[in-house]
C-alpha cells in the first residue's frame, strides 16, 4: 500500500481549544502514519492554544498540544475527512448542516466508541489489515451497522464542555473523551 491515500479523521467541538484538540492529540499519539488527524471548531477561538488544565491532562496521557492553534471548521475540511468525530450531538448536526453528504461519516466520538463496543467478537480482525487506515476503513461501517442494536434507548453521546470551568470539569471532559476512544483504539490494536 505504498503511496496510498491517508485516512483523514477530523474532530470537531465548539472553540477548538479543549475537547477536539484533546481527542486529536490522543488519536495522533496512538494511530500509525496511515491516518491523519486534525481538529476544528464550529465557533473556533482561532489561533488560541489549549488551556493549561486540558494540556496537562493530554500530556499526562501521552498526547502533545504544545504547538496547537485553534482553527475554524470549513466545508472543505469536512469534505476531505473520511471520518468526522463530533464532541456533541449539536456539533454533529452542525457538520451535517454544512455538508449534508457527510452524514454517513459523522458520529459523535462517544457514539462511535459505544457502537464499536458492541460489534460481535470475531467480526473484525485488525491483524489481517496492513495499517490503521485500512482498519478504520473496515471498522467504521461495522460500527454504523450496530446503530439499530442501540436504537430506541437513551444515550448520552456528548462530551461536557469544560472551558472556563473547574479542574474537575476538565477531568470529567477528558475522561469522557478517553472512555469514548478506548473501545475504538482497542478494536484497532
Amino acid at each position: 500500500m505504498v503511496g496510498a491515500m491517508p485516512y483523514n479523521v477530523l474532530t470537531v467541538c465548539t472553540g477548538n481549544i479543549c475537547r477536539s484538540p484533546a481527542a486529536e492529540a490522543l488519536l495522533r499519539s496512538r494511530l500509525d502514519d496511515s491516518v491523519r488527524v486534525a481538529s476544528a471548531g464550529t465557533g473556533a477561538l482561532v489561533g488560541h492554544p489549549v488551556p493549561d488544565r486540558m494540556a496537562e491532562l493530554v500530556s499526562a496521557a501521552g498526547g502533545d498540544v504544545t504547538r496547537f492553534a485553534a482553527r475554524q471548521a470549513t466545508p472543505a475540511m469536512i469534505q476531505e475527512a473520511d471520518l468526522i468525530l463530533a464532541l456533541t450531538v449539536r456539533h454533529r448536526a452542525w457538520v451535517v448542516d454544512q455538508v449534508p453528504a457527510a452524514v454517513r461519516r459523522t458520529l459523535t466520538l462517544r457514539e462511535l466508541g459505544r457502537l464499536v463496543s458492541t460489534i460481535p467478537p470475531g467480526t473484525f480482525d485488525p491483524s489481517a489489515l496492513p495499517d490503521d487506515a485500512a482498519r478504520l476503513t473496515e471498522l467504521v461501517p461495522l460500527a454504523l451497522g450496530e446503530r439499530r442494536r442501540h436504537a430506541g434507548r437513551p444515550h448520552d453521546d456528548d462530551v461536557v464542555d469544560p472551558y472556563g470551568r473547574s479542574g474537575s470539569a476538565y477531568r470529567a471532559s477528558f475522561e469522557q473523551i478517553t472512555s469514548g476512544l478506548t473501545p475504538i483504539l482497542r478494536a484497532l490494536s
